[in-house]
């Protein structure tokens, strides 16, 4: 049987996040069903399980204790449920994490400037330009050869599956190609196992992507050492030759992941923008009134023992231009081409 590494890292995760979430569910006889109980377990879920405090507290200034304070005035027992929901909504925004969202029968309340503040980078005008209308699709895979024998694949959810035939022949149909280019832009993530398993096409050795780390007590700061966290090669076909993945801000969560494994191999290079992050593992509790809220359990690291929460930057940095739209071109595509002719 085939066992790789980050797919023991996977189990794993399902593992912790049912302890975790056992841990992080309220006791429902310390919180009553009111505004003021239901802000009050939330806070606690979120102090005693969130892990990224210190990190964000570094970054721009986070005093959970003054959220606290500043949010626990504006809750009243006369508001109504949708009044509550947009206030625990808010207090849940300070954290500025997308893997920190709050669920109601109403609506689901969630943390997007880590994408919707920046530009998109991508245009699906000029995507459909440069594949055309015969791009082979494999799965959750398109991908077609550019005319300047330029592989190139899109993969715009890590949450559509794709088996390893299916990159078997997407990368034998490529093989006679000079450098391929892996689009990303867009992509907010998914199942992780979809993200490894492209990966390790490109790996030809176990590899040192990063290192995580477990929370372990109730402090903000309660954490097991880091450990170090590996890539295995694919014993199916492997590619060869040089890559460009490109990125924009709406990469995110396993996506962000990815951008993560490609950085850490030889013959690879990003260009695009930074992306949106989303590195902590996310996991769940519940409300005394029943709402569900998902937060970041296990922070991830990068090769360099720094945090890849706020994103990953790209060794290129390059945005689409207004010029090179009006001209039907697409400027990341076109750098990640002049990369791939050297």
């Amino acid at each position: 049987m085939k066992h790789r590494a980050l797919n023991i890292v996977c189990c794993i995760f399902t593992l912790m996040s049912l302890m975790c979430l056992a841990a992080a569910c309220v006791n429902e006889d310390e919180y009553d069903d009111t505004p003021q109980g239901n802000l009050e377990a939330l806070w606690k879920i979120i102090d005693e399980h969130y892990c990224f405090f210190d990190y964000k507290q570094h970054a721009y200034g986070l005093d959970w204790q003054e959220v606290h304070a500043r949010y626990a005035r504006q809750v009243s027992e006369g508001m109504t449920q949708k009044q509550l929901f947009e206030v625990l909504c808010n207090m849940l925004a300070e954290l500025r994490d997308g893997h920190v969202n709050l669920s109601a029968p109403h609506d689901f309340g969630r943390y997007w400037s880590w994408a919707e503040d920046y530009p998109a980078n991508v245009s699906d005008t000029l995507l459909r330009r440069y594949m055309g209308t015969d791009y082979k699709i494999a799965a959750g895979l398109d991908y077609t050869i550019l005319d300047d024998n330029i592989g190139y694949m899109r993969y715009e959810s890590f949450a559509q599956g794709i088996g390893e035939g299916n990159l078997d022949e997407a990368l034998l149909h490529m093989i006679l190609c000079r450098g391929l280019i892996i689009d990303i832009r867009g992509n907010g993530g998914g199942d992780l196992t979809n993200a490894e398993k492209l990966a390790a096409r490109f790996c030809n050795e176990k590899t040192l992507v990063g290192y995580r780390q477990h929370k372990t007590g109730r402090g903000h700061s309660d954490f097991s050492p880091m450990e170090a966290r590996y890539l295995e090669p694919s014993s199916n076909i492997r590619w060869q030759k040089p890559v460009v993945v490109l990125t924009n801000r709406q990469v995110f969560s396993a996506a962000n992941e990815f951008t993560l494994y490609m950085k850490a191999l030889p013959g690879v290079k990003v260009v695009g923008d930074q992306t949106g992050g989303g590195a902590g593992m996310p996991f769940s509790s519940s409300l005394p009134c029943g709402w569900s809220v998902r937060f970041s359990a296990v922070p991830m690291y990068d090769v360099d023992r720094q945090p890849t929460e706020f994103g990953i930057a790209p060794d290129y940095r390059v945005d689409l231009t207004d010029d090179d739209f009006r001209r039907g071109r697409d400027t990341l595509i076109e750098f990640a081409r002049q990369l791939l002719a050297r």
